[in-house]
């Protein structure tokens, strides 16, 4: 009778086993989506790292922010930011920002912007001097980079600066900071002059003008009325030429 028994019992252990966890597997949440699966957020990023509450700032009051998160999210191109630490601020001429005018400040944002991804080791591949976001006018918006290694300097014609570490990468957006605010020429030399108009023509300088066009005209007419007043004349004077012939 026992040994009758036994095998009973264990198949119904397994059974109950079974039910078991297929029942827990069902009833087992869903895998929560990767942290690398979320969009890029510069301001999330800058805000983490600490030290660039200047830098946050400027990037909400001109919007770059936004226009960087969508650049990330609609572009394969990537996007390499240069980010100016409050320290590097706090070096400039004591009320620089606020003497500019929104349109420098957005242009000042941009011009720490390369609109493609740069590995931290890659920046000797890159053609002097390299575009940015901010423009591509070689004398005004230049920006020069030399790097060797994790060594990278940078020039501006009025800022030199260097690259002191990455705050963020992946394999779209690289975040390094910079010991210096990157001022463009463009923000410091003044704007060249606009073009003289050209000088108006004088009422006196007009009418002579007219008058001298007029000249050949009248010219014209006096010497037509003369050829039509010899035409007139001429039969009667040679009339009295014969008369005064014939009585003699």
């Amino acid at each position: 009778m026992v040994m009758m028994k036994q095998p009973f019992f264990s198949l119904s252990l397994v059974l109950v086993i079974l039910c078991y966890c297929t029942t827990t597997s069902a009833q087992s949440p869903a895998a929560a989506p990767s942290p690398s699966s979320a969009p890029t957020d510069i301001i999330r990023i800058l805000n983490k790292a600490q030290g660039y509450t200047t830098l946050i700032r400027l990037l909400k009051t001109t919007q770059v922010s936004n226009q960087i998160d969508s650049q990330l999210l609609n572009s394969n191109n990537g996007l390499t930011f240069f980010a100016p630490s409050d320290s590097a601020f706090q070096s400039l001429k004591s009320g620089f920002l606020n003497s500019l005018s929104d349109q420098q400040k957005n242009e000042l944002i941009q011009f720490h912007m390369i609109p493609s991804f740069v590995a931290i080791t890659n920046f000797d591949t890159l053609s002097n001097p390299v575009r940015t976001q901010a423009g591509s006018d070689p004398d005004r918006l230049a920006l020069n980079i030399t790097g060797s290694g994790s060594q990278v300097n940078l020039t501006t014609g009025i800022v030199n600066a260097t690259v002191g570490g990455t705050v963020y990468t992946d394999s779209q957006l690289a975040v390094y900071q910079v010991d210096k605010v990157l001022i463009p020429r463009d923000i410091v030399l003044p704007k060249p002059p606009a073009p003289a108009p050209a000088p108006e023509k004088s009422k006196t300088s007009k009418k002579k003008s007219a008058d001298s066009a007029a000249s050949p005209a009248d010219d014209d007419s006096a010497a037509t009325a003369l050829k039509m007043n010899i035409g007139t004349w001429m039969p009667v004077v040679v009339g009295a030429i014969a008369a005064v012939a014939a009585s003699t």
